[in-house]
């Protein structure tokens, strides 16, 4: 575990911060789909990863879904932080968006590493603004983009995050992240395959010229 620490934490921890770590810090692999925290759930822990991708979904009070953003290789979640320090019940769904292994750490120990190491304050400071300006993003694209450029870039991001040509979504998924209906998606999905963009087949949608 402490050569994966310092492949991908080692030029932001020094080596004390990284042993700590280490020590303290279980090791996870979980499936793609996995569900890592559900909405009203208290933490226990927060997660580093280490592999492979997270994505951060928002629930309203129909019980539809938003993405809000994806979680990659050296990052941490800025919600599960503030829902540690908080003691408070989780308003964030995680699911492994692609197979991923993480360290997950114990809450106890981020207010002692906060004043320990200086690196850690960083860290979680930098976590906070990258997530803060994530979810700026998603409600730029909310307020001010028509849908279809939405699920231009939403396709864009998963074959980015994924690092394939292939999107196993169904219509459905795709419709729920992007909070608008499966008809809607199923139009637009056409359109650009019209386009010579997308390839549409029964179980994936192929990504040609995004």
């Amino acid at each position: 575990m402490i050569q994966d620490l310092k492949d991908n934490y080692g030029h932001i921890f020094e080596k004390e911060l990284l042993n700590e770590i280490n020590q303290v810090g279980i090791y996870k692999d979980v499936p793609e789909g996995f569900k890592m925290i559900e909405i009203g759930d208290y933490l226990r822990s927060i997660p580093l990863l280490i592999s492979g991708a997270i994505k951060i979904l928002r629930e309203d009070n129909d019980g539809d879904e938003l993405l809000l953003y994806f979680l990659e290789k050296g990052d941490t979640c800025a919600m599960s932080l503030s829902c540690c320090i908080g003691h408070t019940k989780s308003e964030i769904r995680a699911i492994a968006e692609t197979k991923a292994t993480l360290i997950m750490i114990p809450i106890q120990k981020m207010e002692e590493w906060s004043g320990k190491y200086k690196s850690w304050r960083s860290f979680v400071f930098e976590s906070y603004q990258n997530r803060l300006n994530e979810m700026f993003s998603t409600i730029d694209s909310i307020a001010f983009l028509k849908m279809d450029e939405r699920l231009l870039n939403y396709l864009k991001e998963k074959s980015r995050i994924s690092k394939q040509q292939i999107i196993y979504n169904t219509h459905q998924e795709i419709a729920y992240e992007l909070h608008t209906s499966r008809v809607v998606i199923s139009r637009l999905l056409k359109k650009l395959e019209s386009l010579g963009k997308i390839e549409l087949h029964r179980s994936h949608i192929l990504i040609k010229n995004l």
